[in-house]
């Protein structure tokens, strides 16, 4: 799982990635934990989805992941707007960008981490600066079920 995590922080998942990153879970549980036997044929089978999930007792990797990447969001507002990593990670594009949907930013999806949450139109640079407040609110992005399967 760390080397998967690894800087997962930054990341900005669209639901495809998201998607993919739950199928690789799914696909390394069901190597892990091999065939099953059936109890009424007693042939081997592969596990089904929710499977893995319930012999695995802990939190699938999107959610691991959106809770890492609010943790960190947390530390960059504390930070403060002098500082490099701030800069770059609220940074707007100025000017005309390419034909289509704009791109998924960074902040975009903390926001929306909030708002899966129940936290919507929330102040999150402001509620990060109270470290317990958005600790709590980590923990509940955590322990939700976002985006189950």
């Amino acid at each position: 799982m760390p080397v998967v995590l690894y800087g997962c922080g930054t990341w900005s998942l669209t639901l495809r990635e998201e998607r993919g990153l739950r199928v690789f879970e799914n696909r390394v549980l069901r190597r892990i934990f091999g065939p099953q036997r059936d109890e009424v044929t007693r042939e081997l089978r592969k596990l089904h989805n929710e499977e893995p999930n319930d012999l695995y007792c802990s939190p699938n990797i999107v959610r691991v992941i959106k809770s890492i990447r609010m943790r960190w969001a947390g530390h960059v507002a504390r930070m403060g707007e002098k500082r490099g990593v701030y800069k770059i990670l609220m940074w707007k594009p100025e000017g005309k960008g390419p034909l289509g949907r704009p791109r998924r930013r960074w902040e975009n999806n903390i926001k929306m981490d909030l708002k899966e949450g129940g936290c919507e139109g929330m102040a999150w640079i402001e509620v990060a600066e109270d470290r317990d407040r958005w600790r709590a609110l980590v923990n509940a992005v955590m322990n939700f079920g976002f985006h189950q399967m």
